[in-house]
């Protein structure tokens, strides 16, 4: 399917289990477990509907929002997506440059492959980076040091991530043994010619972050390997008010989901956070993130900025995130399937088409502006009953 025929998320997925190896699909779309958390991101939107106002002037509508600093086009950024080049060469700097096409920040991941030098330049206004504090302090300080020479204005530091989740579906197709595949593996290979012919021309593939650490190995997946071992599970209050003193930059923590995480974040230094289950890659059975934000939002309103990610696939998703208290909503796997899809344009068709979703939603809901919507808060909302 082309581009221009894609109008929603779950085409831009189709195309992308399409183009990928079922071993990288499954990485991105997997989560943690049974699933259950996973499930619930995108069905718990469904617990709010929105209450639509007629004769208002909607004429003339904005869709540009506060947050991060700056005045950005839309309340959406990309969020962190690690080995993201692997499923398609140079995905994290065309991402990058899509979205300071429209207008939004980006945020870089520690497991990127794109150097820092490279990739927090093209994010403009309101580059990111998201940091997993690591055992080594000095090892993270000198992180520190090399993503604010590039320029990144805004920290964003992943703490729901102690140790990693079990992704039952990485497991069964061999993602930890993919330095040695099987006949099966060879053979799914082999069926996606386009893929293959893209990771030969950027072999051998590398993490950004592992440029200095000749421990971590040669290729990707073992460099990739050694850094998720090297995240502390120690990191605590104390870590964070480090992490707060070391970092001069806005400083976001990301992967709360209860009101008195969010509270003793702020209490920190924190400037803002992310509401967020970590896509439900972490641990399942916990809350979709909706259904955290609604209590979140009401108790910090004023406080700190509140980000959002999980789930996000329509622009009606975003609209009740934002009444809900969200200053704006991070993407993830949402504009990866566009990134996959068709590189910088399939997310700019992706951010094109949740703007025009975003708009269309304001403008009969009764709404102008953004920022007639979260002054009304969840007034715009009804809470259904009777909805998992």
């Amino acid at each position: 399917m082309r581009l221009s025929r894609m109008v929603a998320a779950e085409d831009f997925r189709r195309a992308a289990r399409r183009r990928l190896p079922r071993i990288f699909f499954d990485y991105i779309d997997g989560g943690a477990s049974a699933e259950a958390t996973l499930a619930a991101n995108v069905a718990d939107f469904g617990r709010y509907r929105l209450r639509p106002q007629v004769l208002r002037d909607v004429a003339v509508r904005r869709l540009d929002a506060d947050f991060l600093g700056g005045r950005h086009a839309l309340p959406l950024m990309l969020g962190p997506v690690g080995s993201l080049g692997l499923f398609r060469a140079g995905a994290e700097a065309a991402s990058f440059r899509a979205a300071r096409g429209v207008g939004i920040p980006a945020c870089m991941s520690s497991f990127a492959i794109t150097d820092p030098e490279t990739l927090l330049p093209l994010a403009g206004s309101g580059g990111a980076f998201q940091l997993y504090v690591l055992k080594d302090r000095e090892r993270t300080e000198a992180i520190l040091d090399r993503i604010a020479a590039c320029g990144a204005e805004s920290l964003f530091v992943t703490v729901d991530t102690s140790v990693s989740g079990i992704r039952e579906r990485d497991i069964r197709n061999g993602l930890r043994v993919l330095s040695r595949p099987g006949p099966r593996m060879i053979a799914d290979f082999l069926a996606h010619p386009l893929w293959l012919a893209d990771m030969v021309r950027v072999h051998p593939v590398r993490m950004a972050l592992a440029r200095d650490w000749p421990e971590a190995g040669c290729g990707y997946l073992a460099q990739a390997a050694f850094l998720a071992g090297q995240i502390d599970p120690s990191f605590d209050e104390r870590g964070l008010a480090w992490l707060r003193s070391r970092w001069n930059g806005r400083l976001i923590v990301k992967g709360i989901l209860t009101v008195k995480d969010a509270r003793r974040c702020v209490d920190l230094g924190a400037d803002g956070i992310v509401v967020s289950n970590h896509g439900g890659r972490q641990l399942d059975g916990v809350s979709s993130s909706v259904a955290a934000l609604a209590e979140i939002g009401a108790a910090l309103a004023g406080r700190a900025e509140i980000l959002f990610d999980g789930g996000v696939r329509r622009g009606g998703d975003v609209v009740k995130a934002l009444a809900l208290g969200a200053s704006a909503c991070l993407l993830g796997r949402a504009y990866v399937y566009g990134a996959v899809a068709g590189g910088e344009a399939g997310v700019a068709t992706v951010l094109a088409t949740l703007r025009a979703e975003i708009d269309m939603t304001l403008a009969l809901m009764g709404f102008a502006s953004v920022d007639e919507l979260r002054a009304a808060g969840t007034n715009a909302l009804e809470v259904t009953t009777g909805v998992a």
